[in-house]
């Protein structure tokens, strides 16, 4: 998709769109931002700070900053109906891996395991040949541990959703 809007135009911004990462129990990004009044109160709740003012002024999440630990302190600081149930999955999401991860280019690097908590990254043995990391999606929660202590910035977390579009394109 890419942003023709003439506000990226005049900026010489026509490039393709990146969704910013929303938090956790986020209703769809629609009613999102048309009730979100960015107050800011969930910037601010974050205890790990990981909760950053994105395009529009709008709340978005920086994994470069740390993982989210799904404390629901966003939700409860909110004063507008913007989330979902806690009760109710955090989202649909996990980790991908993305051009540039070293061990794919031969170098042994297993940063995204040693930070991955639900132990959802693995690098399965292989004989003579550097291990590949491979995400079982099952049990990645999609917190963003991985992300910040990737060296080459090869893992993003994505929409389980999305992905599952782009494989029937």
């Amino acid at each position: 998709m890419v942003d023709l809007s003439r506000r990226q135009l005049f900026r010489g911004r026509v490039t393709a769109v990146t969704p910013q990462q929303r938090m956790p129990w986020q209703v769809n990004e629609a009613q999102f931002t048309d009730q979100c009044s960015r107050c800011e109160a969930c910037l601010v709740a974050c205890p790990e700070q990981i909760v950053v003012k994105g395009d529009g002024g709008f709340p978005a999440l920086d994994f470069q900053r740390g993982e989210c630990s799904f404390c629901q302190a966003c939700v409860k600081a909110c004063p507008q109906p913007v989330f979902r149930p806690v009760s109710e999955p955090a989202w649909q999401q996990a980790a991908t891996l993305e051009a540039g991860c070293l061990a794919a280019q031969g170098v042994m690097c297993r940063s995204c395991q040693d930070s991955c908590e639900p132990e959802a990254i693995v690098f399965p043995p292989r004989r003579a040949a550097i291990s590949q990391p491979e995400i079982h999606t099952d049990l990645c929660t999609g917190c963003g541990a991985c992300v910040s202590v990737c060296p080459s910035n090869a893992i993003a977390i994505t929409s389980l959703e999305q992905e599952v579009r782009d494989a029937r394109s």
